[in-house]
């Protein structure tokens, strides 16, 4: 991938999550790390906060302090030797085993999603069925217990769209071929868009659709993407960057750079004015709904 096209400071801000995390489930305070680490708290801070590169071999004696397991702290290590990329490419396989999932710390973290989907259901939206259906496609073979791990780990994502505070807010677009495509079945894919007008009656998710109909836009160019915001902290600044998230077969891509920011984000505006409004999007996806149960 041509230098300078991805955003060097998301493994910081990830490998910094988990660490904050790990001390926070060893219950120890900023100022007790230092002392065991013979650090400053200056350096767990920034550490914590994804402002400093690290070498796996500080990683290695965090992690043995905060009793990490041998996996996790395996790929925490392999996380940072990715802290001094000038640019970020998350390649499944590489030094951070494919199952340790990077994204599922910024999903958590993120105030609002803006998330443009060409041919599945996203993620946070999708039902235990659906998310089968794609597993068991993707991993031919693979054991009953591992699947059904899988797809309760998917579905407890999902709890961010309800919790108690600070719910995301959740703007959504799919491409009508979306609600035509039956994945798991005509069954499956009717329940999955009874999901979907569940959840659009929620205060913070908005659902919108491009129809057929809206020919060539700017979804079709990009593929599917999801550009995440950060809150703001006590001063008005954003906790984190923004950041896009494009996912591929073999890895995932992440950029936050604010020109490549602001590209994504001209694509979805574009994309988001191609789409039905919010009233008749229900109604098209209840439509194709009740027409997968002729």
């Amino acid at each position: 991938m041509p230098e300078g096209t991805t955003g060097s400071t998301v493994p910081r801000r990830q490998l910094g999550r988990y660490l904050r995390d790990l001390r926070n489930q060893a219950r120890l305070t900023v100022r007790a790390a230092a002392r065991q680490t013979e650090w400053s708290e200056a350096k767990i801070w920034r550490i914590e906060s994804g402002l400093t590169s690290l070498r796996s071999f500080d990683v290695e004696i965090m992690c043995r302090i905060y009793e990490a397991s041998p996996d996790l702290t395996e790929a925490l290590m392999g996380l940072a030797k990715e802290t001094k990329a000038r640019g970020w490419w998350h390649s499944y396989g590489d030094v951070i085993p494919e199952q340790f999932d990077l994204y599922i710390g910024l999903e958590e973290a993120a105030s609002r999603f803006a998330w443009y989907e060409s041919d599945l259901v996203p993620g946070l939206l999708q039902t235990d069925e659906y998310v089968r259906a794609l597993i068991q496609e993707d991993n031919p073979g693979v054991e009953e217990s591992e699947i059904e791990g899988r797809v309760n780990l998917r579905m407890a994502r999902q709890v961010i769209l309800t919790r108690a505070a600070e719910r995301p807010v959740l703007d959504v677009v799919l491409n009508e071929s979306i609600l035509r495509r039956p994945v798991g079945g005509a069954s499956v894919l009717a329940r999955q868009l009874d999901r979907l007008v569940e959840v659009a009656d929620l205060p913070n998710v908005t659902i919108r659709v491009v129809p057929f109909r809206a020919g060539l836009h700017a979804g079709v160019m990009s593929g599917p993407f999801v550009v995440l915001r950060f809150p703001s902290n006590g001063d008005g600044k954003n906790t984190e960057p923004p950041t896009v998230y494009v996912e591929g077969l073999t890895g995932a891509l992440y950029l936050d750079k604010p020109h490549e920011v602001e590209r994504y984000e001209a694509a979805f505006t574009s994309v988001w004015d191609a789409t039905l409004d919010e009233s008749s999007a229900k109604d098209l996806i209840s439509q194709a709904a009740r027409e997968l149960r002729e």
